[in-house]
């Protein structure tokens, strides 16, 4: 499994190339906003449906995926589990991957698709982000210290 310094371009490559629908939320997702923050995963809100689930399952087992909390025991998530809402905390050969069903009030991929920045990275990869308003406002709802954290430097940078 991954021992050194995550790469979430490749995780995001993989993503790509089996057409999984996702958007990115979380740190990695304020540092493509400009944040000058350090992330150690990259979080994810998936589609549900049928068909990105399968796309999303061929991903996960070229990332040779397995849930963080099971090592050093391989389990993966199945499809009926990546078709709720809740979230997998899964360590990747590229570093660790946080598949959400929904974050927020509920909120999914449909419900935040609407909200979201559409990032070219090059090489014909273009990925969606929550826009910086729906980041902050995710954060906002956040207990977490560390999202709390976070709030300062993306609220400086709304009057940039």
């Amino acid at each position: 499994m991954q021992e050194n310094a995550p790469d979430f371009g490749v995780i995001l490559e993989v993503l790509a190339k089996h057409e999984v629908d996702y958007i990115v939320v979380g740190g990695v997702c304020a540092v493509l906003l400009g944040a000058p923050v350090t992330t150690f995963d990259l979080d994810i809100v998936h589609s549900r449906s049928a068909r990105n689930i399968e796309h999303l399952n061929a991903a996960l087992e070229e990332l040779e995926a397995s849930y963080r909390e099971h090592l050093p025991r391989k389990m993966m998530p199945d499809a009926q589990a990546l078709q709720n809402t809740g979230h997998h905390l899964l360590l990747t050969r590229y570093g660790p991957l946080d598949i959400l069903g929904a974050i927020g009030d509920n909120d999914g991929y449909e419900q935040l698709i609407a909200h979201c920045e559409i990032i070219n990275l090059g090489q014909e990869r273009i990925i969606r982000i929550l826009d910086l308003e729906t980041l902050i406002h995710m954060k906002e709802k956040s207990a977490r210290s560390k999202d709390q954290a976070m709030l300062n430097i993306l609220r400086a940078m709304q009057t940039m």
